[in-house]
């Protein structure tokens, strides 16, 4: 029930913005946002405040988009009782229930290992992340 209001919500959102000029939508706001990939992380960013964006709407593809990843996550999109917009695979994470899982899209790859860590790769950068401080670590090969 909760993945088909978030689809429908999400329907209402891209419906009500497909005459504006704006592509992207940041869901947590419900504003326009200018999409960047930040060269440091790989992460989908705002341009205008260089913040992470969590999960975002393509109004022109209609797709909804894991800002960490730039994976397309329609149908993975649950809203909580507190009205916020989460990735159900992301929920997972949090709850230790995907410790020690991985993905994979060609030459990028996250892990989440049971300690907490995060190791990304993407083509010849890697990016650590602690579980327990969240202090980063970036090398390039």
């Amino acid at each position: 029930m909760k993945k088909l209001m978030t689809i429908l919500a999400a329907g209402v959102l891209i419906a009500a913005c497909s005459d504006s000029k704006e592509r992207y939508i940041d869901l947590s706001t419900g504003k326009p946002v200018e999409v960047v990939k930040d060269e440091k992380t790989g992460f989908m960013v705002n341009k205008e405040t260089n913040e992470v964006l969590y999960i975002y709407v393509d109004t022109k593809k209609k797709d909804t988009i894991y800002g960490k990843t730039g994976k397309v996550i329609n149908g993975h999109v649950i809203l909580t009782a507190d009205k916020e917009y989460v990735y159900d695979e992301d929920e997972k994470l949090k709850s230790g229930e995907n410790a020690g899982a991985e993905y994979k899209d060609g030459d990028y790859k996250v892990e989440v290992e049971k300690d907490g860590d995060t190791k990304i790769k993407n083509g010849d950068k890697k990016i650590k992340t602690d579980g327990e401080t969240g202090e980063k670590k970036v090398k390039n090969d």
